[in-house]
């Protein structure tokens, strides 16, 4: 599994190297693949000025490799956005999020001119839905957005001792059927106290790089 992440990471390093000049700003997700790909990416940092991360932890650790994080407010453009995903079906729909930075890394990827999802062959699937689909709510709707996400045939189950980004909890759910990810993705966004879903039907990848073990 890990080759695989590792060769997903290296191919997406020399795309980006491909498609970059000096005063270029990286997108940069969040995870397991992700941080494979900023371990790369610190060999080239000399190539670019610098990047937006859609985590805390990211931040952390591309700081660390001397890469310069910016603030998406404080940037014109995001040139290319790397990412991974815990699904991705035959129609590039993503579901993201089992890092619980979901949200952010939505925005960072909408943000982007690029956005280029990083996965193993393990990711891919025919349909969206055996992987629980997580939901950022405000912490004091939380227990009316559950009971709105019953009323969509789903199970929601708090993810305990986590707490996202901006401060707010995450229900993780299942037994959800995903026909129509991007109607699915409305319907849940669309219900009061809920920050965002980890459907990426409407934002979804340019390009997907599978990487292979």
């Amino acid at each position: 599994m890990s080759n695989a992440k590792l060769n997903a990471s290296i191919e997406a390093c020399e795309y980006v190297r491909a498609n970059i000049d000096i005063n270029s700003i990286i997108g940069v997700g969040t995870g397991s693949t992700v941080n494979y790909f900023i371990e790369e990416l610190a060999k080239i940092k000399t190539l670019f000025k610098g990047a937006v991360s859609s985590s805390e932890a990211s931040s952390k650790i591309l700081t660390s490799h001397g890469i310069e994080v910016f603030e998406l407010n404080d940037v014109n453009e995001v040139n290319i956005y790397i990412d991974g995903a815990d699904e991705v079906d035959r129609d590039k729909n993503l579901i993201k999020g089992g890092g619980g930075a979901h949200t952010r890394e939505k925005i960072v990827a909408s943000a982007s001119n690029e956005f280029i999802c990083i996965v193993d062959e393990s990711k891919m699937v025919k349909s969206l839905g055996a992987f629980p689909l997580p939901v950022e709510v405000v912490i004091r709707s939380r227990s009316f957005v559950a009971r709105e996400l019953v009323k969509l045939g789903g199970t929601p189950e708090l993810r305990h001792g986590f707490k996202t980004d901006h401060g707010n909890q995450i229900l993780d759910i299942t037994n959800l059927t995903i026909e129509d990810p991007g109607e699915l993705e409305k319907q849940i966004n669309l219900i009061p106290g809920v920050l965002d879903n980890g459907i990426f039907a409407h934002c979804k990848p340019n390009k997907i790089i599978i990487g292979k073990g």
